[in-house]
């Protein structure tokens, strides 16, 4: 099985290009930064304390990228790995690994600026409900709701 989790921090805006295929698809490259769990003390002092991870999406994801992905947005992604090589110009072979983006989704709230956890509406709590399962309207509010 190849399946890829992680959550991070885009390092950049997507980069975001079109095949020239009669139906253009999205093809969107960006690199994750995932923080570690643990730091390790190295001989010259700390080491790297997060992952960068290079992403690419197709299609709808590629799409959703390009609109909606930014540098610094927080975003929990599943795909997987894949790997492949190539010959640079100089005629030496380079290795690549990759996550192929399957899901994409935000890991915080905009409303929060960005940098925090999100937080609900206030809104009453289950034990609020009497013996019968009922909450009791506010006082006030029974000319407003949208039925009587």
């Amino acid at each position: 099985m190849n399946k890829v989790i992680l959550m991070g921090r885009l390092t950049r805006d997507p980069e975001v290009r079109y095949s020239q295929a009669a139906e253009p698809l999205a093809i969107a490259r960006y690199t994750l930064a995932v923080d570690r769990r643990f730091q390790r003390k190295g001989q010259g002092g700390d080491e790297q304390t997060a992952d960068f991870i290079q992403c690419v999406a197709f299609g709808r994801q590629g799409e959703f990228a390009e609109k909606y992905l930014k540098q610094g947005t927080k975003i929990a992604v599943t795909g997987r790995i894949q790997t492949g090589s190539y010959t640079n110009k100089d005629g030496n072979k380079v290795y690549t690994t990759e996550v192929v983006i399957e899901e994409q989704e935000f890991a915080e709230s905009k409303s929060n600026g960005g940098g925090g956890d999100f937080q609900p509406m206030d809104r009453p709590m289950p034990g609020a409900a009497s013996a019968d399962g009922f909450m009791s309207i506010p006082e006030g509010i029974e000319n407003n709701l949208p039925f009587k």
